[in-house]
């Protein structure tokens, strides 16, 4: 069954809303501003709403199955976090209002910053970028912003392992640095070998994902981190995968120079369907006056009796701002209260069901998938979407497939380092009888590979939309809405 557009609902004469009388004098439109001739649908009140309900049936959310999608963290998101950013306090203010009107906002976020502070290891704290991207952005404009003020102007290339996240070459070439990749080693670490070869008095920093794409720690993240240091560069540290460090190892313990953190993955706000994000980045003591501005701090303290002010205050040689305002505060309040929920000890938890999680699921999958790298993996793992003996099946046939089975697939095709990769994180949130059920279907799956693999081939059956010739649609594009007179 087709669906039916909102036009062809559309009926002659209908009509949902009525506007009230204007309280404005009517003014008279520029001409060209308004088309002569705009064809809206006439529909009643029921009409719309049954056709959009029905249409977000179609949607699938982590509040409606398991997410496993590998490198993002889909965890469920507690609905209290709900509750507390639509408190009347925070969604009636503006960020335009004068600091002493809002000081209970800019308390949450002092008190955020110092909370992502102790969890990493660093000495200062944003919380401006609004996505992940932005914010490993943000870090990069750090680390060139550090070594301008040095004078070091020779330093122009940023070092990115082949398992780091895909976007860590954009954010570098963005910055003006030259892209030097580094290979893997057997082991699924940071070549050490090949690292030292490309470091020298050019090299500006080190992106590193640790755990990485692979769902491995870097066992040698020590070595890598002095080998970059010692050549007098920086080490950028991509905070997508904090998942499995919770409570256990402080990046900045560990040497890292700048890093940023996902509020939308990690910390459990809504993510997905581009936004909104949240991407704090964190700093070492030495970087500190150059982290975006504003930044909350306490201006003047406080007694037991009054409580102290905060306010917003730029640092010395900051970058500048990157966004609007002071950051996607809905999303701060959002991951605030998970944390306060949490406290300390559940938030160690987190870590450790997430890492248990994944390799409880790997032990079910690693005899029947092909497992690149044999080790324990942290929040998330890697496997090869493909088999010798059915050379005509692919990782996108095994994620069409799941998607008939009701399971959202994982991500397929990433990190490129790995054949017909399927990526795979079930984070801390799911049961052992959700891992279970997947793990099951994964493994009839790969027997119908063997068996039937045209079931793979022509998947997904039972889903409102068939299969979608991806090729197609990446190269003809529709960007406008479908409207009677459009071809």
């Amino acid at each position: 069954m087709t669906e039916q557009t909102i036009y062809e609902l559309s009926s002659e004469g209908r009509q949902g809303v009525r506007f009230p009388a204007s309280d404005v004098p009517e003014v008279k439109l520029p001409a060209g501003l308004v088309r002569e001739n705009l064809p809206l649908p006439e529909l009643s009140e029921a009409d719309v709403v049954r056709h959009f309900i029905h249409l977000s049936s179609f949607n699938y959310g982590i509040d409606v199955g398991f997410y496993p999608l590998g490198s993002c963290t889909m965890k469920y998101n507690p609905k209290i976090n709900e509750e507390t950013a639509r408190l009347a306090g925070f969604t009636g203010t503006h960020p335009l209002q004068p600091e002493i009107t809002v000081q209970g906002n800019l308390a949450l976020m002092y008190q955020l910053q110092e909370q992502i502070k102790e969890i990493s290891g660093f000495a200062g704290m944003s919380l401006q970028p609004s996505a992940g991207a932005q914010g490993e952005l943000v870090g990069v404009m750090i680390i060139r912003a550090y070594h301008r003020s040095r004078g070091d102007s020779k330093r122009i290339r940023m070092l990115i392992p082949d398992s780091a996240h895909g976007t860590n070459p954009a954010s570098s070439a963005m910055s003006g640095f030259e892209v030097v990749p580094v290979p893997s080693d057997v082991r699924g670490n940071v070549d050490l070998a090949a690292l030292k070869t490309v470091c020298d008095d050019t090299v500006a920093g080190l992106m590193l994902t640790n755990p990485n794409t692979l769902g491995l720690f870097d066992e040698n993240v020590l070595e890598v981190i002095k080998t970059v240091h010692e050549a007098g560069g920086l080490v950028y540290g991509d905070g997508a995968n904090m998942n499995a460090l919770l409570g256990i190892a402080r990046p900045g313990d560990l040497g890292i120079d700048v890093m940023h953190f996902n509020l939308h993955k990690t910390f459990s706000t809504p993510h997905g369907g581009g936004g909104p994000g949240s991407g704090p980045v964190g700093v070492a003591k030495h970087l500190v006056d150059f982290l975006p501005a504003p930044v909350v701090e306490i201006v003047e303290e406080g007694t037991d009796e009054i409580p102290p002010l905060y306010g917003l205050v730029d640092p010395k040689h900051t970058i500048g701002r990157v966004k609007a305002f002071h950051g996607q505060f809905g999303v701060l309040v959002r991951g605030f209260t998970y944390m306060r929920m949490l406290g300390c000890d559940g938030m160690r938890r987190v870590a450790e069901y997430a890492v248990l999680n994944a390799n409880y699921l790997l032990s079910k999958l690693k005899d029947v998938y092909t497992l690149p790298y044999k080790r324990v993996c942290m929040h998330e793992f890697v496997v090869e979407g493909c088999w010798s003996d059915a050379p005509d099946v692919h990782a996108l046939d095994i994620a069409k497939r799941l998607m008939d089975y009701k399971f959202h697939p994982p991500t397929n095709y990433f990190p490129l380092i790995v054949h017909e990769a399927l990526m795979i994180e079930p984070t801390e949130t799911e049961s052992k009888q959700t891992l279970d059920a997947f793990a099951e279907v994964l493994l009839k799956i790969a027997e119908e590979a063997h068996t039937t693999p045209e079931l793979l081939h022509e998947a997904p059956h039972d889903t409102p939309v068939g299969r979608l010739d991806e090729v197609k649609a990446a190269k003809e594009l529709v960007l406008c809405c479908w409207l009677p007179e459009a071809n």
